[in-house]
């Protein structure tokens, strides 16, 4: 079992990704309290710790090029956040179907039956995580965002 922390970075790396994958090609500004909810400062106006986590894995995504932004909007978010060029081609790529399995997202059977178009944009890094996302388990959720992070970036 991973440290919590970390299981709130996938989390909160997740979740940033899929608003910018949604939004892609367009740039939006990436709240913290979107991802990791609300957040009260302390009577010094200093954020909570989970607030600067969630604001600390936004930079962390920046920095390791997964995404970019124009600026920081104090400690609440990133301004004109986008998704880098490899990061719009890793999260579009095909996850391996062997974790599809072990994460109990393929469908068997009916997956053949739908048009190949279709089974294409569900064999996708980002519909893996969008769909962990929903079960809400952090296990999956790493995993998932472990194959995003360790998938061959190839030449982009």
């Amino acid at each position: 079992m991973a440290d919590l922390h970390v299981e709130e970075f996938y989390k909160d790396a997740a979740i940033a990704l899929v608003q910018l994958y949604g939004a892609f090609p367009r740039r939006i500004n990436l709240f913290v309290e979107d991802i990791a909810g609300p957040d009260e400062p302390d009577e010094f106006g200093l954020h909570s710790k989970r607030h600067m986590a969630c604001f600390g894995a936004l930079l962390w995504l920046a920095e390791e090029g997964l995404l970019r932004y124009v600026d920081t909007i104090r400690q609440e978010a990133l301004d004109q956040a986008v998704l880098t060029r490899g990061a719009f081609i890793r999260l579009s790529a095909p996850a391996p179907a062997s974790l599809t399995r072990e994460l109990g997202i393929a469908d068997g059977g009916s997956v053949s039956t739908l048009p190949p178009s279709v089974q294409d944009d569900l064999s996708t890094h980002i519909h893996l995580v969008r769909t962990v996302l929903r079960s809400g388990n952090s296990g999956r959720i790493s995993q998932a965002m472990q194959a995003v992070f360790f998938a061959d970036s190839g030449n982009y």
